[in-house]
């Protein structure tokens, strides 16, 4: 009984921390834009009794070089199962070549790691992942590639720190992959709790277990109070619905904490009428859930993804080499908003819903810059930092579509560094 109630009282505190933290630094930037919202949900998770960066990256370099991770049969059958999205477009745009360098930021199952290493001899690829589940089957690539693949495990933010102690000095890249968003290994495993389509613990950690006091989206949907969960979900999710989906979680685990993923879904799914489960389309017009903006929403708060993606980009830009290509993947218009800005080199905190005359005065503004970059740059637009390989955005063609449904929101941006 003493060891129930004291069980209690922990979680009880745990909720009310977590929902005075999420609370106050959360809702102080609701009217700031999207990346400003992201920067203060990376305060959030580092004030979770977070370790500091210093020692998050002796850490994590530590860890990569001293854990032993067992090999598995189910690791080999993900990596056999697993489709990479848009593998010629990646290759191509990359164009390997021997004794090249390459970094590919979200190794996940290898299959675009595996596709430049047919392409080209003798080439190198440092393969980063945050998900340890990744790091395993780069560890296991590693060992028919002894000599070409290198296994990194860590996040984006990271990733300086681990080019560094891997003897990789900033300006020395060739070729540098980010394929955002989550992984088809992560979807079809309920245990990590990405998906509503099978049941599992409502975790969403990219990370999985590697740091425990980082909250899930389970402490997330337990903690927060209603104006916060809408908060996240209409702007990580967006999510029209946000108001009416956090009122009926928020009364949901009034009566039971919300630990399950399909738990989540009934309660997001009993927010609207019966008629209305089914009206909501994907690009293939099929029906979706409509819970899946609630767990998008959920999954990105959880793991800090824009803020990550943004860091990722500037340490590829960082370690590129003149000439070194960027080659960024993106599967919703918040990622690609980012990379997209980033590569025109816009500012972050700009707004990007600008009105027509506000558009028109900058176009007028810029329109000698145009003609300039035009001159200079004819294979697309470019800043002071970037060429880019293709004048308009990537996307699947259809035949991949059909071979791999899950890619087909995917866009494909590609640049060369000046």
């Amino acid at each position: 009984d003493i060891y129930c109630f004291s069980r209690l009282s922990n979680s009880k505190m745990l909720s009310h921390c977590l929902c005075q933290v999420y609370k106050c630094l959360f809702l102080r930037n609701l009217k700031l834009n999207l990346i400003n919202v992201a920067t203060s949900a990376r305060r959030i998770h580092s004030s979770a009794k977070k370790p500091s960066d210093c020692e998050l990256k002796e850490q994590t370099i530590q860890k990569c070089e001293t854990e032993e991770l067992p090999q598995s049969t189910e690791n080999k059958n993900f990596a056999r199962l697993h489709i990479p999205v848009m593998l010629e477009e990646v290759v191509n745009c990359l164009s390997p070549q021997p004794g090249q360098c390459f970094l590919d930021m979200t190794f996940g199952a290898g299959g675009h790691t595996t596709a430049l290493l047919e392409k080209a001899n003798d080439v190198t690829i440092y393969a980063l992942d945050r998900d340890p589940t990744a790091y395993k089957i780069a560890q296991q690539l590693s060992e028919s590639y002894p000599k070409q693949i290198r296994a990194l495990l860590g996040q984006f933010s990271q990733s300086e720190a681990l080019l560094i102690s891997s003897g990789v000095e900033p300006g020395t890249l060739d070729g540098v992959l980010l394929d955002a968003g989550c992984s088809s290994m992560q979807f079809d495993t309920p245990e990590r709790g990405f998906s509503l389509q099978k049941d599992g613990p409502l975790d969403m950690r990219m990370d999985s277990d590697r740091y425990p006091e980082m909250p899930t989206a389970a402490d997330v949907v337990n903690a927060l109070d209603q104006q916060a969960l809408a908060s996240i979900l209409r702007t990580y999710g967006e999510e029209r619905h946000a108001k009416k989906i956090a009122s009926a979680i928020v009364q949901a685990r009034s009566i039971y904490p919300i630990t399950r993923t399909q738990q989540l879904a009934s309660i997001v799914a009993g927010a609207f009428p019966a008629s209305s489960l089914h009206a909501r389309k994907d690009l293939l017009q099929r029906p979706t859930h409509v819970a899946t903006k609630t767990f998008q929403g959920l999954r990105i708060f959880v793991n800090d993804e824009l803020h990550e993606l943004l860091i990722g980009l500037k340490t590829a830009e960082k370690f590129l080499k003149p000439g070194g290509r960027l080659v960024a993947l993106s599967f919703h218009s918040l990622e690609d908003r980012i990379i997209k800005r980033f590569l025109h080199g816009i500012d972050m905190t700009e707004k990007y819903n600008l009105g027509s005359r506000q558009k028109i005065r900058q176009a007028l503004k810029n329109c000698s810059k145009e003609e300039d970059t035009q001159e200079f740059f004819p294979h697309g637009k470019s800043n002071s930092k970037w060429i880019f390989i293709q004048k308009k955005v990537l996307t699947p063609q259809a035949k991949d579509i059909q071979t791999n449904p899950r890619g087909r929101s995917a866009k494909l941006r590609a640049a060369i560094k000046l």
